[in-house]
């Protein structure tokens, strides 16, 4: 291990700290109508997104959030703007979203074009998954970002609508601007102290994301998003708490401690604090506390961990579909979509593990090394710091 590991954790932990949320993904959902000159708009957001808004508020009110939306997401036909053709309103969303209904009418049917600012003066990496529907059967997605914030429809109703690649990046991107994943990553290389082991936890985290993936098309499992971001970050401070275990050799003091606090926790969702299901917590207690356990007396815990980093894979694949499938998508498209952003995601974690691990290499052949057990502790504790900051913001809504 390197200076640019321990580097590259101090920067992650600066940069992670910088907000109350410290995962930059940010992403809404647009579901648009045409129908003839009528356009309808149905955008949804998660609560964190909503709150970038109006920061100063837990709970923006409907009328700020119809006020920013309003000057933001908007329609045009032929270069002439199309009228609002009832108020904007709040409408029923699901659990941990909000959702805003609108309604234009176009001076005519040819040349519509969609046009949606929102979020990018606020976040530059925002994306919007848009939805769109033409006549009684037309179906696209698009994606709305920072360089394309307008989609034409064209006379036909045919959407210019975004490929197969487009998904690919946005899974890429996906990755490089997910603090929290980049953190993960940077525990696994770190954990790992052969180029064996490294393979192992990475096919077990790939093998994680194919399961989830066929769980999500299917329709099986439906994850909940505030849920999954939580269990993220306890992935993310487990992996640093086994680097301890492992550089100490004291499984059992660290796996009592991490036990410990998750069980705390869920004695206080008891007592009605918390968000997070109290089976859930009692139930990641008991899995982290054993996992350490068996991970500290087991001399080559390679394959131990390829089962383990399965089960962390599924938890941050579920992570990444969650955004997803927030809106009904049609089967047929939900599996290119999903396919294409996980083969993204997938480019984007072995592009980066590959990344530091041919940096480590290079300086080890340099003789630009720190002693192993120095570079464990540091970066293991700062990840250790970084998960449980997270998790605990996660699950109380701090």
């Amino acid at each position: 291990m390197t200076r640019l590991a321990i580097v590259l954790a101090m920067l992650t932990a600066l940069i992670a700290g910088a907000g109350a949320d410290a995962h930059t993904r940010s992403e809404s959902h647009g579901a648009w109508r045409i129908d003839g000159r009528s356009v309808h708009l149905s955008f949804a957001m998660s609560d964190g997104e909503a709150q970038r808004i109006v920061p100063s508020a837990s709970r923006p009110s409907d009328a700020a959030l119809i006020r920013y939306l309003a000057a933001n997401e908007k329609a045009t036909a032929g270069d002439r703007p199309c009228r609002t053709a009832a108020p904007p309103r709040a409408t029923v969303a699901a659990a941990g979203y909000r959702r805003i209904a609108f309604s234009f009418h176009c001076p005519s049917a040819e040349g519509i074009v969609l046009h949606s600012d929102a979020f990018f003066d606020l976040v530059p990496t925002h994306v919007t998954i848009a939805q769109i529907r033409t006549g009684a059967e037309g179906f696209a997605e698009q994606l709305f970002d920072r360089d394309h914030r307008s989609i034409a429809i064209d006379s036909g109703g045919a959407l210019e609508g975004a490929g197969f690649l487009a998904f690919v990046r946005m899974g890429i991107a996906h990755i490089f601007t997910g603090i929290d994943h980049m953190s993960f990553l940077v525990g696994l290389v770190l954990i790992s102290r052969r180029l064996r082991d490294l393979a192992f936890v990475v096919t077990g985290f790939t093998l994680g994301h194919s399961l989830t993936l066929a769980l999500a098309v299917t329709g099986i499992v439906r994850p909940h998003a505030e849920f999954i971001d939580a269990l993220v970050a306890l992935t993310i401070a487990l992996i640093g708490i086994e680097n301890i275990a492992v550089a100490t050799r004291r499984p059992g003091l660290l796996a009592l401690w991490t036990g410990g606090v998750l069980a705390a926790m869920f004695a206080l969702r008891l007592a009605g604090v918390g968000l997070l299901p109290p089976l859930l917590l009692l139930g990641a207690g008991l899995f982290s506390a054993n996992y350490l356990m068996i991970s500290g007396h087991v001399r080559d815990a390679g394959r131990l961990r390829l089962m383990v980093t399965l089960v962390f894979g599924l938890i941050h694949g579920f992570g990444f579909a969650a955004d997803l499938l927030s809106d009904p998508i049609p089967p047929a498209r939900l599996a290119e979509l999903l396919v294409g952003f996980n083969v993204g995601v997938e480019i984007g974690q072995l592009s980066l593990v590959l990344a530091l691990s041919g940096a480590i290499w290079g300086l080890q052949r340099h003789s630009l090394t720190l002693p192993r057990p120095i570079v464990v502790d540091v970066c293991a504790s700062l990840l250790v710091g970084l998960g449980m900051f997270w998790f605990v913001g996660r699950s109380f809504a701090i």
